[in-house]
């Protein structure tokens, strides 16, 4: 098995509804993106995928989070913008649009340092 695994950042804010039911106040986190993907085999190239085509994939995915207040963005109307539900968007905003042969195996989260999320299916 072979694996690759990127890492990418983008900036948003959030404010999480707590369990008493108010709101935390909104703050925004610098939020770095840790996507592993994986193949058992090499294509034509030798490898698992172009470095430059998952950082695309990944870059779109990203790419409508930045510079927003995710509480703000139709992925997270119904659902707490917490690390969690963050990592399992991006997921599931890159795993289509993979290669056949290439499996995404997990996204990791960090909105803090040591404080990290991931989701994987």
């Amino acid at each position: 098995m072979y694996e690759l695994r990127i890492e990418r950042e983008f900036t948003a804010a959030h404010a999480l509804k707590l369990y008493d039911g108010t709101m935390e106040p909104m703050h925004e986190h610098v939020w770095r993106v840790l996507v592993h993907v994986q193949s058992a085999e090499l294509d034509a190239m030798e490898v698992v995928m172009d470095f430059h085509e998952l950082e695309k994939t990944v870059g779109d995915a990203l790419g409508p989070l930045d510079g927003t207040r995710l509480n703000d963005v139709e992925a997270f109307a119904t659902v707490n913008p917490s690390a969690e539900r963050v990592a399992e968007h991006i997921y599931k905003a890159i795993a289509p649009k993979l290669p056949a042969v290439v499996k995404l195996t997990c996204v990791t989260v960090t909105e803090a340092p040591g404080c990290r999320a991931s989701f994987w299916q």
